[in-house]
Order: C-alpha cells, then sequence, then structure tokens
C-alpha cells in the first residue's frame, strides 16, 4: 500500500510536456511556412524540351571498361591512377598499425625516474 500511495504521489508531479521534445508536439500548425524562393529561378516553358548537359555521356564507355573479364581487379581498372592510389592507402594503413604497434609497446614501457 505504501508503494502505491508513493507511486501515485510520483505520477501526479509529472508534466505532460516532459514528454513532448520540441518539434515533436502532435498537431498541424495552423499557417504554412513562408516560402524561401517566391518565384522559380527557371519558367518551365523558358527551359524547352531538351535537356542540356555540360558533358558528354560518359557511362557507356566506363561500363565497357569495368566489364571486361581481362583479370584486372576492379578497383585497379583505370590504369596508373588506381594503381597509385591503392599503393598509397596500403603503405599509409600498414604504417599507421606498425606507428600503433610501437606506440602501444612504449606505453606498455615502465616509467624510468
Amino acid at each position: 500500500m505504501e508503494t502505491i500511495r508513493y507511486f501515485k504521489i510520483l505520477i501526479s508531479h509529472v508534466h505532460v510536456d516532459c514528454f513532448f521534445a520540441q518539434g515533436l508536439r502532435p498537431g498541424v500548425p495552423a499557417e504554412s511556412p513562408a516560402m524561401v524562393f517566391a518565384t522559380p529561378t527557371k519558367v518551365v516553358s523558358e527551359a524547352g524540351s531538351t535537356v542540356e548537359y555540360l558533358g558528354t555521356n560518359r557511362v557507356p564507355d566506363l561500363q565497357r571498361l569495368f566489364q571486361t573479364s581481362d583479370g584486372v581487379p576492379i578497383h585497379l581498372k583505370r590504369g596508373v591512377p588506381d594503381k597509385l592510389l591503392y599503393r598509397t592507402t596500403m603503405a599509409l594503413t600498414i604504417g599507421g598499425a606498425l606507428y600503433c604497434l610501437v606506440a602501444l609497446y612504449f606505453a606498455a614501457q615502465p616509467n624510468k625516474k
């Protein structure tokens, strides 16, 4: 009986507002928010029916390059830049792992006073 009384006292002091975080209150705002841009930057009739691209479509060429089965891994298909990037990444990874092991070795040594 004592715990039930304590629980009722505890519940009576709880505010309902604490259950709704800011911005998550139920309901729809009365007015819609103001528009950021009043008019579109380009009217549809001005754009025309054709779509303008900034460059040539290189997707078919890249698909042809990446889909050839020449035994080269996919991450090295584009030649020297890919090899350079791969080898640099591997060197930094191995160097970082060795540096961590050396730092752990020095941290495990007792202090010399």
